[in-house]
């Protein structure tokens, strides 16, 4: 009977993130092209206000934190990840991290040709690259990445405060990605919160799903 009722309250936890993010996802796709594009001014007023305060040594730190957070970058850290997880015999958590990372950036990947957005553009630009912009594949990566690393240390968790402490390393971390690649002039701001929304959103589908699947399998071995 406990499980019976546990698995479609985490079902409908899982359901509800994913509507918010996408909801949220679409909000933000209206408004920053869409007809009328609402905050296209923002987009364009934040982008040049950070160009223009860009100075050393802060640009060089910015990139190669940005640099750690590529899709290489973030493919490493996801080979560590899955060691430990390896080595810990947690291999639902493996599993949710393979559905989480390799296929949220194939996903954004096909956003960006879906929406094709030029990236922002100044005379004397600090990076340049020839992809599109919306949604920021750096903003969804480091969601995805960070959102499962946090979501396995939360069930480790002792006490109220250390799950503080990994919900909000977490949402740092992501921050931090998505605040370097606006301070670098490769997105808008509406870029990287839709690359969150979607990280989000997709989380939500990899988490509840490998959760599921393990509850399932537990139910029928018990």
């Amino acid at each position: 009977m406990k499980d019976s009722i546990r698995l479609p309250l985490h079902l409908l936890a899982g359901l509800v993130l994913l509507l918010l993010s996408a909801t949220c996802f679409h909000a933000i796709a209206g408004a920053a092209l869409g007809p009328g594009a609402r905050l296209a001014v923002l987009d364009v007023a934040v982008a040049h206000w950070l160009h223009a305060r860009a100075s050393e040594p802060l640009t060089s730190l910015v990139l190669g934190f940005s640099h750690i957070h590529s899709m290489a970058g973030i493919g490493f850290l996801s080979l560590l990840l899955a060691w430990h997880f390896w080595r810990r015999q947690a291999h639902y958590w493996m599993l949710t991290l393979v559905l989480a990372v390799p296929p949220g950036m194939l996903l954004n990947v096909l956003l960006k040709h879906s929406y094709q957005r030029a990236r922002p553009s100044f005379a004397e630009p600090l990076l340049t690259l020839p992809t599109y912009s919306f949604p920021s594949g750096h903003a969804l990566a480091a969601t995805v990445f960070y959102g499962v690393l946090a979501c396995y240390l939360w069930t480790r968790c002792r006490s109220a405060a250390q799950r503080i402490g990994v919900a909000c390393g977490a949402l740092l971390m992501v921050a931090l990605v998505a605040f370097s690649r606006l301070y670098l002039g490769v997105h808008f701001l509406t870029d990287v919160m839709a690359g969150v929304a979607e990280g989000l959103g997709w989380l939500a589908v990899c988490v509840t799903a490998v959760s599921s699947l393990r509850r399932h399998r537990e139910g029928r071995l018990a």
